[in-house]
């Protein structure tokens, strides 16, 4: 049996271990497994560029110890001929769908284990249902990484929780420039598109930290000094001149603002200024805004500091911090639990998703591609969330 990898899309703290704890589930019941990962992504599968892969049962925990992905990673759709005819990964004339489908079949695979985002697995739905259409039997079973946490219908993705916590770890180091400054402004600017719970959560996790930290206010190293003062989501309206009259009594108060922002938060009122301002706007081959050119943080951090009458103001990004870390515990058994039931499911020769599926009582299970859908918004009615912001006095 020949069994192979591909991760697809931005990175997330799961990758490499996902395919370590796949290998080590296929070893515990088949040792004849042969493995092959497809280097970075689709490109990878395009192109013909594959390795082989030892059977590392053994050493699983090692790989899972990494971030990043040992195959590596691009952002390439598979119906988005053009794109792909420009970035040479197919001729003109080809079909991408029938390039991929054609190197799986040379290469006599009989399972390929995505791993990715919303993106990526329907993606490999596509490939599918061409396979299918066109009488080749390949199994594909994709596990779900984004550290948004923004796939329908999944209750949880690999990596999110991570990035969680890895964002507040980098935010517990950058707080303390609160101190180069007076009236000093920091933007915690955290990835999510359209999804603003990566950002929440990760205010959440920062606040445990300075929860469980002594502080001495007599020589003003202060608890609300060092906490959270704004939390920005693309779900929940912006008032900006009562948010500006509120942040500016905790300025005058503590001499320093700590915002955590999404980086999708505003990102329409953005566009359309940077529209009317005839600046061009990129695109990935998704058709989504690429926001790292688009730098969300310097609007806000341009838009509040006269409001604030702020002496200095640092935006300062976790995304890249947070999204290449190695997996927490929560994390590395949600992976383990998933990578087992992706085995499972493959063997049975089953295509789907494997996640916990919010449809159906939050149990995990092999979800058809076609529910598969990014853009899902976080709830900001949970009370855990309604609570944080109280606890802030944000409104």
């Amino acid at each position: 049996m020949r069994v192979a990898f591909l991760t697809a899309g931005g990175l997330a703290p799961c990758l490499s271990a996902s395919i370590a704890y796949l290998i080590q589930e296929y070893a515990k019941l088949n040792h004849t497994v042969e493995f092959f990962g497809y280097k970075n992504g689709y490109k990878g599968l395009l192109l013909g560029q594959k390795i082989s892969i030892p059977n590392i049962a053994e050493h699983a925990d090692v790989l899972a110890s990494y971030g990043g992905s040992p195959i590596g990673n691009s952002r390439v759709k598979l119906t988005n001929v053009d794109d792909c005819i420009k970035n040479g990964y197919v001729d003109k004339n080809q079909i991408p769908l029938e390039v991929a489908s054609q190197q799986l079949k040379k290469d006599n695979i009989d399972i390929l284990h995505t791993i990715g985002g919303d993106d990526t697995n329907t993606a490999a739905g596509d490939l599918v249902d061409y396979l299918k259409e066109h009488n080749y039997k390949l199994t594909v079973v994709g596990l779900p990484k984004t550290v948004d946490n923004d796939v329908y219908p999944i209750q949880q993705t690999l990596g999110s929780s991570t990035a969680s916590t890895q964002g507040a770890l980098f935010f517990n180091n950058i707080v303390n420039e609160n101190t180069t400054s007076s009236r000093q402004l920091i933007i915690h600017e955290i990835m999510g598109r359209n999804c603003g719970w990566l950002t929440a959560a990760t205010a959440y996790e920062y606040r445990k930290i300075i929860n469980n930290k002594k502080f001495i206010p007599e020589i003003l190293i202060d608890k609300q000094k060092w906490d959270v003062h704004a939390i920005y989501v693309p779900e929940k309206e912006i008032n900006f001149d009562t948010e500006c009259a509120r942040l500016n009594q905790i300025m005058d108060i503590h001499d320093c603002v700590n915002i955590f922002l999404s980086e999708g938060a505003g990102l329409n009122t953005i566009i359309n200024e940077m529209k009317l301002n005839n600046e061009k706007i990129k695109y990935d081959a998704f058709g989504h805004v690429r926001l790292d050119e688009i730098n969300p943080g310097n609007w806000f951090a341009k838009n509040f500091k006269d409001r604030l009458n702020s002496d200095k103001v640092l935006v300062q990004k976790s995304g890249y911090f947070s999204r290449s870390a190695a997996p927490n515990s929560y994390d590395i058994d949600l992976i383990k639990k998933t990578a087992k039931m992706a085995v499972k499911v493959a063997l049975l020769n089953k295509s789907g998703v494997i996640g916990i599926d919010e449809d159906n009582n939050n149990e995990m299970q092999c979800i058809e591609f076609n529910r598969i859908k990014g853009g899902k918004p976080f709830d900001i009615s949970l009370d855990w969330f309604k609570q944080l912001l109280k606890n802030i006095n944000q409104e």
